[in-house]
Formats: C-alpha cells, sequence, structure tokens
C-alpha cells in the first residue's frame, strides 16, 4: 500500500463509527506485536521513545534518534504508523515544514502535533498554532499524501487560568480553530471524565482523541459517547517498566527466580515479532 493509501486508511478509521485503540509503542517489536494482534493503525508516543533512550519527554532527543526510531517502526509494519511529533521541533515555519518533510520521507502518515511548551505549561497564541497547523498541511499536501493531523490543546495543564470553566472554554476555542486550520482528529489532552467529554463532544464537531489514564472513562463508554480515538502514550512503557524494577529488586535481595521466569516467553514465541534477516 502506498503511503498515500495508507493515510486515508488512517483518516477513516476516525469515521467508521468505531473507537480507534491506540497502546502507544516505542519500538519496532512493540509495533510488529500490535499489527499481529490484529491493530488497524500503531502510534508511537514521544516520551515512551524519549525515556527509554534515557531522556526526558519535551524535544530532548534530537530530532534524527526520533527520525531514526519511527522509520524502523514504520517499516516493521504494513498497517499505517502515525506518530507523536510533539511541537514539531522547531519555532518557526520554515524549520517546522523542513521536519515535516523528513518526517513524510520516514514513511509516517499521521501526527500528534501540540500548543504548548515549557512542559505544557505555557500556551502559543491560537493565530500563532493556527499559523503552524496551515503550515505543516501544506507540506503534505505538496507530496499528495493527507498527513491525519491530531491537533493537541494543552489547556488542561497550563498555567494562567482562574477556573475550570475557563479552562474547557479555551480548549473548544482551540480545537475549533484547529480544525478550521486543516486538523483532521483533536486531541483535548488531560481530561477523560464524561463530564467534560460530554461537553466537549457536543461542541467539537471533528473526531477527539482521548488520553486513557487510571481515571478516564472506560473503553465501552467512550465509544458510546462518540468519542474516536483513544491513545495511551507513555503509560504502557511506564507500566512494564515499574515491573522491571520490582524484578531487580527481588534480584538485588536474593530474592526468587520466579519473579522473572513465571510466565516468561520463549525465544521462539518471541522471534514472531522479529524482523527476518539481518539490519
Amino acid at each position: 500500500m502506498s503511503q498515500a493509501a495508507k493515510a486515508q486508511q488512517l483518516l477513516s478509521l476516525h469515521n467508521n463509527g468505531k473507537l480507534l485503540i491506540l497502546p502507544n509503542v516505542w519500538n519496532p517489536v512493540g509495533a510488529r506485536m500490535l499489527q499481529a494482534k490484529g491493530y488497524s493503525a500503531i502510534a508511537t508516543a514521544s516520551a515512551a521513545i524519549a525515556e527509554s533512550l534515557g531522556y526526558s519527554d519535551g524535544e530532548q532527543l534530537k530530532l534524527d534518534t526520533m527520525l531514526d526510531m519511527v522509520t524502523r517502526i514504520v517499516r516493521s509494519v504494513d498497517v499505517p504508523v502515525t506518530v507523536d511529533f510533539e511541537a514539531g521541533y522547531s519555532n518557526v515555519i520554515e524549520g517546522l515544514q523542513e521536519n515535516i518533510t523528513r518526517l513524510l520521507e520516514t514513511g509516517a502518515v499521521g501526527l500528534n502535533f501540540e500548543d504548548s511548551w515549557g512542559d505544557s505549561k505555557y500556551l502559543r497564541p491560537i493565530p500563532e498554532q493556527v499559523e503552524r497547523i496551515r503550515a505543516v498541511r501544506e507540506v503534505a499536501e505538496r507530496r499528495g499524501i493527507h498527513l491525519v493531523i491530531n491537533a493537541r490543546a494543552d489547556s488542561f495543564f497550563a498555567e494562567g487560568f482562574s477556573s475550570d470553566e475557563e479552562r474547557i472554554e479555551d480548549v473548544i476555542t482551540r480545537l475549533n480553530a484547529y480544525i478550521e486550520a486543516g486538523a483532521d482528529c483533536v486531541y483535548p489532552v488531560g481530561r477523560g471524565d464524561k463530564e467534560t467529554l460530554a461537553i466537549l463532544r457536543k461542541r467539537i464537531s471533528a473526531p477527539i482523541n482521548v488520553l486513557a489514564t487510571a481515571k478516564t472513562t472506560s473503553l465501552k463508554e467512550l465509544q458510546e459517547m462518540g468519542i474516536n480515538r483513544v491513545s495511551f502514550g507513555p503509560y504502557i512503557f511506564r507500566s512494564l517498566l515499574a515491573k522491571m524494577s520490582a524484578m531487580q529488586d527481588e534480584i538485588l535481595n536474593m530474592g526468587e527466580y520466579g519473579i522473572v521466569m513465571d510466565g516468561i516467553w520463549t525465544g521462539g514465541e518471541v522471534k514472531k515479532y522479529l524482523i527476518e534477516g539481518k539490519e
């Protein structure tokens, strides 16, 4: 399937009446596992990729390093891949467009694109972010690819709001502006409760992405509410990291082998998700 066809396939997954579930990955083996289990698309998590390599999220990882991992993930599967591209790794339009070109060269067909900086404390002015979304769309259109833009609004994290109602209104204003600018899906990150999502669903016509957390409405309820997409960010990676830490503690304390060996996969079971041959 061509890259342009994969982009259209990813777009259609947001509008087929089913909840698009994206357990974000950070490496090729995770991507291949999801494809083998029947997931229709793959999403990366910038935080999981960065943290797995020993760095913090927030564009602290070199763009070259991020794009190398994205390329490996894209090449490892046949289904569409959408990338958590943070804020585009550039504050200027020219640099942003160059980076989007490089992202498209990996074979990716979608991206998360956020509107904040400073660990989500500060929001870009809406006109500035609108211009940036239009710039992303322009690059993709020149290449004949409908890059699926998932526009993220960080109002629930940012400073400067005096009430929860003010935050919700800012999210709605931002997301509707981003849709007008060319976003295909919007991402009001930071809220997954039924009450807030009901307000957003009523006042936003485009597909909505929700981040899964311990407090997020259940997957079945999200689908019933008309939410289109749910992603897990870095939480699967961090959950596995917690299990790894527990294993290390047990070993350090001269404990039993069972914490590592019980339920362990054989080499053959792992091999099902590996690429054949040399790199």
